[in-house]
């Protein structure tokens, strides 16, 4: 919408001669835009004629800056970097017309320019990777075009000196990928650098400022924290990406919410500083929203990130090993008491609303839910996330236990939890007076195969098919966000086009609108990126890591229009490792580590002989959750590469 010439707060005529001093960075610290949001009018930037700051329709706060439609404008600022380094800037843009221009410029040369569309939704546009030595000035122009521009909320990410690459015969893969990447990369903070803090769409002022922390948006973009739910499903994409601090400083605040008077849940969102509570989310110890998937999913991620780094604090620290333990111990016992669960425990909500405690990541019904396929799901996932833990913090008892914890809740699952007397339909979840109930219920339908804890066989096949049919109609979820879980539901079963093909739905719908309008486009919700980029590597790649043990398994998931695919330089360890899969039955493997690494080679079915480095060799049988591969073990000494394939 066109800017109201009422609601200019300031004429551009007094200001093209304001803020002609570059603003200049504390020596060694964040690269800092002044008043990046504009709220401090026109602080910091350089305004020509026909140019300033409004009220009229900001994406945050109550300010913007506008450019009105025709040749010449521009509204800038020069900064100075404190230290060498790469920078991605972005800002929130809406124009009335094309012709536009976002431009970043190193010492007065184009480091690249974006051409704004014709596009009154504000999106958010970014210049990737921009590399700066110490002394570099850095400039900010936004130029006019044929209709009005607004900009808002201007933010500077540290940027990737390398990273992961994708080369393919499938030119959607490679643009997918490179438009994930460098779209999640815009979502990293810096550490250090001054923001708002509690913004939401009730309060757009928020509540003062604060410093910071290294962490990344999860969540609406419209608030200023990171949600527990997102960031779960965010951390493989961030480490992907290179964000291992990221991910271990909002894992571990959130592994410190989690308190005895919060009865062991974390906390539904923290602000960007990672030390308070986001507000909107949080009213008190007794009324905050919180949600039972959440507090075991986050347990599941740390092994995760553990498997992928080898970073020893996710066991040594006590917050998080205090964390893995309160959440599959006492959190279980505490919201164990609406249902009687025979040999297992349950963890349930209140069936009361999310500031009550809910069952189920599916806020969008009004089932008063004591027990979900979700949070059980999540809850199994749990307990074997911490028998791995405890393995390798050789503490075998705690070991023994989890993994007698998981084996015991899945056979209950499947025995007698998910079954409905008399019916063949899978129950989905309970209500808090005991009724089963089936049909679709989005999350806490899809959360039980994409967890695992249905068992192998025709009933998990069936039910598969009823989830993508589901999805693929009525029932579709109408938040981009929650779609984004189908293609990890399907990879983990082997449905490589049905995951494919929930892949390329999401990438398809980024320019849409998302069902937020405060949130702008589906592409920018944060998620949309992160697992994009996740499902790339863990999925279509099948690479799963086992850092502390100095192993990597592949296996190939690529879908019939996906003739081959090769990832460069993931991050395992303290090193790399590069994957080509030719179809499904040939793997290439390159260790990038100074380290030697085992690498599993993964086909899926049963194969008598497979061809290792030119050598025909007998295929190990192995069976991993109910299905059947055929492996090969093959040591690998860094810097080296090895081949594998099917041949009979």
């Amino acid at each position: 919408m066109k800017r109201k010439l009422c609601s200019v707060l300031i004429g551009s005529s007094l200001l093209a001669a304001a803020a002609l001093t570059p603003a200049r960075a504390a020596d060694g610290g964040p690269l800092i835009v002044v008043n990046p949001g504009f709220e401090k009018g026109t602080e910091g930037w350089t305004f020509s004629p026909g140019t300033g700051v409004a009220t009229n329709r900001p994406h945050g706060g109550s300010r913007l800056v506008y450019l009105d439609a025709g040749p010449g404008m521009s509204v800038s600022q020069a900064v100075t970097a404190p230290a060498a380094g790469r920078y991605s800037i972005s800002a929130w843009i809406s124009t009335g017309g094309p012709g536009g221009t976002f431009a970043v410029r190193r010492n007065g040369a184009d480091a690249g320019t974006v051409a704004l569309p014709s596009r009154t939704v504000y999106a958010r546009y970014t210049v990737s990777d921009v590399e700066l030595a110490a002394g570099d000035r850095l400039e900010i122009v936004f130029g006019s075009g044929s209709g009005w521009v607004n900009v808002d909320d201007v933010m500077v990410s540290p940027g990737s000196a390398g990273g992961p690459r994708v080369t393919s015969s499938n030119a959607e893969i490679v643009e997918m990928f490179a438009w994930s990447r460098d779209k999640a990369r815009s979502w990293v903070h810096q550490d250090g650098v001054p923001g708002p803090l509690n913004v939401d769409e009730r309060r757009p002022g928020g509540t003062g400022e604060g410093a910071y922390a290294a962490t990344y948006w999860a969540g609406y973009a419209h608030r200023t924290g990171y949600y527990s739910r997102d960031f779960a499903h965010q951390l493989a994409g961030a480490h992907v990406l290179g964000l291992d601090r990221e991910n271990k400083t909002m894992l571990r605040s959130f592994a410190a919410s989690a308190t005895e008077q919060h009865k062991y849940y974390p906390v539904w969102a923290l602000n960007f500083d990672a030390t308070t509570y986001l507000d909107i989310d949080y009213r008190s110890p007794a009324s905050f929203v919180r949600e039972v998937p959440a507090t075991f999913e986050l347990v599941e991620k740390a092994n995760q990130a553990f498997r992928w780094t080898g970073d020893r604090a996710y066991l040594d620290d006590a917050a998080f090993w205090d964390y893995y333990r309160h959440a599959t111990g006492e959190f279980v016992d505490l919201h164990d008491g609406l249902l009687p669960n025979g040999p297992a425990k349950v963890a349930e909500g209140t069936g009361k609303g999310i500031f009550a405690g809910s069952a189920s990541y599916n806020e969008t019904g009004d089932e008063p839910l004591a027990e979900a396929g979700d949070a059980i799901a999540a809850q199994y996932q749990a307990y074997r996330a911490l028998a791995e833990l405890a393995r390798d913090k050789h503490d075998p008892a705690t070991a023994r236990r989890a993994a007698e914890q998981a084996r015991t809740l899945k056979s209950y699952f499947n025995r007698t939890w998910s079954v409905k007397p008399g019916s063949g339909e899978m129950v989905r979840a309970y209500t808090v007076d005991g009724t089963p109930l089936t049909g679709f219920g989005k999350e806490n339908s899809w959360f039980m195969p994409m967890k695992g804890i249905i068992d192998a066989g025709p009933r998990n096949e069936a039910y598969l098919d009823f989830i993508d049919a589901q999805a693929s109609g009525a029932g579709r979820p109408a938040n981009i966000e929650a779609v984004t879980y189908l293609p990890d539901t399907f990879f983990r079963h082997n449905r490589d086009d049905t995951a494919w093909k929930w892949m390329r739905y999401v990438y398809e719908q980024r320019d849409a609108a998302h069902v937020s309008g405060r949130q702008g486009l589906n592409g920018d919700y944060p998620e949309v990126s992160f697992t994009l980029v996740a499902q790339t590597v863990e999925g279509l790649m099948g690479i799963q890591p086992d850092a502390p043990r100095h192993t990597v398994a592949t296996q190939s998931r690529l879908p019939s229009d996906i003739g081959w695919l090769e990832v460069a330089d993931v991050p395992v360890g303290d090193g790399t490792v590069t994957v080509r899969h030719d179809g499904r039955t040939a793997t290439t493997f390159t260790n990038g580590s100074a380290r030697p690494y085992l690498w599993e080679a993964r086909f899926l079915g049963e194969h008598r002989w497979l061809t290792v480095n030119g050598h025909t060799v007998a295929g190990l049988p192995r069976t991993i959750d109910g299905v059947r591969y055929t492996v090969a073990l093959v040591p690998v000494a860094g810097g080296r590469t090895a081949t594998a394939r099917v041949t009979g």
